[in-house]
C-alpha cells in the first residue's frame, strides 16, 4: 500500500514526531511506501510531493514545525478542487491518506471521507479545542511556553510596578490562557467563552497593588469585553476558511487599565512564539501514540476515523465526530480555576 502524508493549518510542536511514527511504523511493520504531500491540502491539489520515508525521518523527532510545510489552503473554495485532489492521489498511486491538522485540515478530510477518499486523521492544535479527543499534541508545549513568560513578567513587572498584560493565542478558546495563568499565578485570566468586565479587572489591579505585588493580566487573543464591541482584529481580510487575524486585545486592555487606574501598563504579545521550537516531552509522547495508531487505522482499512486520546487510551473516533464542534472552556471550569487568580 502506498500512503501520502499532509499536515496542513498553523504549525505546532510534534508534528514532525507524528509523521516519523507513520512512516517507521508504515514501513516496519506493514511494509507500507509513503509519499510527502507539500504544504497541507495545497500538495495533493497542485501534485506537490517529497520523498517520505525513514531516511528522510532520522533526526526530526525533537524539531519543531514541520518538514512537510503547511499552508491554510481549502481545496473546497477551489473550483474542481476535489477533482483535483482524487486525479493527484490516483497519479501518484496514493491508496490512502494520513491527514494531521487541526479544525480546518480535518474539517477537509471529513468532507472526502464521505466523498469517497481513504483517509484516517491526526488531531493537531496548540488551542486544545477539538471536541473529539481530551488533549491535542502542542497545546502542552504551548503552554509552558506562556507560563515560562509569565513566570519572567513577574520581576520586571514587580521591578517597575507596572501591570503586564499577556496575549497568547486562542481564537475561540481560552485553554492556553486558562492553564498558563494558572501555572504561572496571575491575577487575572481573560478568555473568549467569558466576556470580561474592564470594571472589575480594574478593580483587582487596585487591589494587587495595594498588597504590593504587580499585576500580571492574561488575556485570550479572542477575548471580548462585556461593555460591547467584537474580538480585536489586525485585519477584516479572511483566510480560505473564514477565519479573520485576531491580536491587539492586549494593547488595548493595557491602555484602558491605565486609563482608568493611573497605574502605568504594558503589553506583551506572545504570538507564534507558542507555535515554535521544540516540542514537550509530553508532546513527543502524544505525537508518537498519534502516529502509531493512525497508520494501524490504514492498515486495518478503518477509514474516515479519527485517533484521539481518551484518559490515558488512544482510541478511533468517526472523523465527524471528531470536529463535530469546538472544545471550549465552560463556566463551571472557569470559575473552578478563578479561585487562583489573584
Amino acid at each position: 500500500m502506498r500512503v501520502g502524508v499532509l499536515t496542513g493549518g498553523g504549525d505546532c510542536p510534534g508534528l514532525n514526531a507524528v509523521i516519523r511514527a507513520v512512516v517507521r511504523r508504515g514501513v516496519r511493520d506493514h511494509s507500507f511506501d509513503f509519499v510527502g504531500f507539500r504544504d497541507g491540502w495545497r500538495g495533493p491539489l497542485e501534485g506537490l510531493t517529497m520523498e517520505l520515508g525513514i531516511a528522510q525521518c532520522r533526526g526530526i523527532l525533537p524539531r519543531g514545525g514541520t518538514i512537510l510545510g503547511s499552508s491554510r489552503t481549502n481545496p473546497f473554495k477551489i473550483d474542481g478542487g476535489v477533482e483535483q485532489i482524487k486525479d493527484n492521489l490516483a497519479a501518484n498511486g496514493v491508496d490512502a491518506l494520513v491527514a494531521i491538522g487541526g479544525e480546518d485540515t480535518l474539517g477537509v478530510a471529513t468532507k472526502l471521507a464521505e466523498l469517497g477518499v481513504d483517509v484516517v486523521g491526526v488531531p493537531k492544535t496548540i488551542d486544545n479545542d477539538l471536541s473529539g479527543t481530551d488533549f491535542t499534541f502542542g497545546f502542552d508545549t504551548a503552554v509552558n511556553i506562556a507560563t515560562e513568560a509569565i513566570d519572567r513578567l513577574h520581576t520586571t513587572a514587580e521591578s517597575h510596578h507596572r501591570v503586564l498584560v499577556v496575549e497568547v493565542m486562542g481564537r475561540h478558546a481560552g485553554w492556553i490562557a486558562l492553564h498558563a495563568g494558572i501555572a504561572g499565578g496571575a491575577t487575572e485570566v481573560l478568555i473568549p467563552e467569558q466576556p470580561f468586565d474592564i470594571e472589575a479587572i480594574c478593580e483587582r489591579v487596585e487591589t494587587r497593588f495595594e498588597t504590593h505585588y504587580a499585576p500580571i493580566i492574561v488575556v485570550s487573543e479572542g477575548a471580548m469585553p462585556a461593555e460591547g464591541g467584537g474580538m480585536t482584529l489586525v485585519s477584516g481580510e479572511k483566510d480560505a476558511f473564514g477565519h479573520v487575524r485576531l491580536g491587539g486585545i492586549g494593547d488595548r486592555l493595557a491602555h484602558e487599565i491605565e486609563t482608568r487606574t493611573g497605574k502605568e501598563a504594558r503589553a506583551v504579545v506572545l504570538g507564534h512564539i507558542q507555535r515554535g521550537g521544540t516540542p514537550s516531552a509530553f508532546d513527543r509522547w502524544l505525537a508518537t501514540r498519534f502516529g502509531l495508531h493512525a497508520i494501524d487505522a490504514v492498515a486495518d482499512q478503518d477509514f474516515g476515523t479519527m485517533v484521539a486520546l481518551r484518559g490515558t487510551d488512544i482510541v478511533r473516533v468517526p472523523l465527524s465526530e471528531g470536529t463535530a464542534e469546538l472544545k471550549l472552556v465552560s463556566p463551571e471550569e472557569y470559575a473552578e480555576a478563578a479561585v487562583f487568580f489573584g
